[in-house]
């Protein structure tokens, strides 16, 4: 039967061309472009003879996994919290300039263009590849890095996969815990500012906030949740809105520090006080969550450790002697942390906030 082209015409072509070619895995590919003995004689004929048929050139990343080079790695955000970028990024300069790393950080902003910008870094030396969300969240960048012949570690997707590395946390816990603590404060009116719809953790935030709400037997209606992007501008939105309902919640838990220190910034444009009128929680513990006046209650993500071991991570994989080895890349679960500030305190009995209790 013949066998199905799936490359352009106008493409170069990849090492996941070649092995289709030749009927074989990429790591077969791999091993016979490195010269490995393990490989039998008729497999690696074939693969001569689609490297030779494609016209495939092997990238420097392949050649490098099988010297001395310095390790390169790329960091791709399309992130638009500039708090969380900010720890990301440290975390990964900081391991990088302890480990001899060649670290590159490159923007992209749509999956089409990160794709684009993945086969140019291969091309250019780039062995590893470091995504946090939301391109940690799509299979076909993650897979695409695979089928080039580099190191794919996630961190902070909403889930792991087991073809890849990745760094994570237990979001629907971590939102459990905290909508459970500011029940436990005598609130029963909580809004929710969901994050970015395409971003995984988001939906698992969510999941917390409402298994959370259910356990207590609290009410879930929709002018309780509000749809954010984890931006302040779409913050402020969320929380507007929140406010504005005919019985406003009591406590606003946002799903990161960006949309909490939003909202902390629209109850104090409504003559709101935090948190002696209203609470407000957020997400992550970025530097924003205790530069504003009332410091934030939050989950500590530990961004900073997550980013640092996706380094250490792709550095080890690095180092195994066969292209089988390196493949097989560790899902780490870190822990997470609530830390209580000065946002959060029992609701209210104020007059002017009578309406928003809960008077069941």
């Amino acid at each position: 039967m013949r066998k199905r082209n799936s490359r352009r015409s106008n493409a170069a072509p990849t090492i996941a061309d070649v092995a289709r070619e030749a009927e074989c895995s990429p790591m077969t590919v791999s091993r016979v472009i490195n010269g490995e003995e393990n490989v039998r004689a008729g497999t690696r004929e074939q693969v001569l003879a689609a490297i030779d048929k494609l016209n495939y050139v092997p990238n420097r990343a392949a050649r490098s996994l099988a010297g001395g080079a310095q390790l390169r790695i790329a960091l791709l955000f399309d992130n638009p919290s500039a708090s969380y970028l900010s720890e990301f990024l440290m975390g990964a300069l900081e391991e990088a300039s302890k480990r001899d790393i060649h670290l590159v950080v490159q923007s992209c902003e749509t999956v089409p263009e990160s794709k684009t910008l993945i086969s140019k870094l291969v091309d250019g030396g780039i062995v590893g590849f470091i995504l946090p969300p939301p391109l940690c969240d799509d299979q076909s960048v993650l897979d695409q890095i695979r089928d080039s012949g580099g190191i794919a570690v996630a961190v902070g997707p909403g889930r792991a996969t087991g073809s890849h590395g990745a760094v994570l946390i237990d979001e629907f816990q971590a939102a459990f815990d905290m909508t459970r603590h500011i029940i436990g404060l005598g609130h029963k009116r909580i809004g929710f500012i969901i994050g970015n719809p395409e971003q995984m953790a988001s939906g698992q935030r969510l999941e917390g906030y409402r298994a959370a709400m259910n356990e207590a037997g609290l009410e879930i209606s929709d002018s309780l949740i509000a749809q954010g992007q984890f931006t302040y501008r779409s913050g402020m939105t969320a929380a507007e809105r929140l406010l504005s309902v005919d019985r406003p919640p009591t406590a606003i838990f946002a799903s990161n520090d960006d949309m909490a220190a939003a909202t902390v910034a629209m109850a104090h444009r409504r003559h709101l006080d935090v948190p002696n009128d209203i609470t407000v929680c957020g997400f992550d513990d970025t530097e924003l969550a205790s530069s504003i006046w009332p410091e934030l209650t939050t989950i500590r993500q530990p961004i900073r450790e997550m980013t640092a071991q996706a380094v250490a991570m792709i550095a080890k994989v690095y180092k195994q002697k066969t292209p089988a080895s390196r493949a097989k890349c560790e899902q780490v679960t870190l822990a997470y942390k609530l830390v209580r500030r000065n946002s959060d305190a029992g609701p209210s009995l104020a007059p002017s906030l009578m309406h928003h209790t809960d008077k069941k």
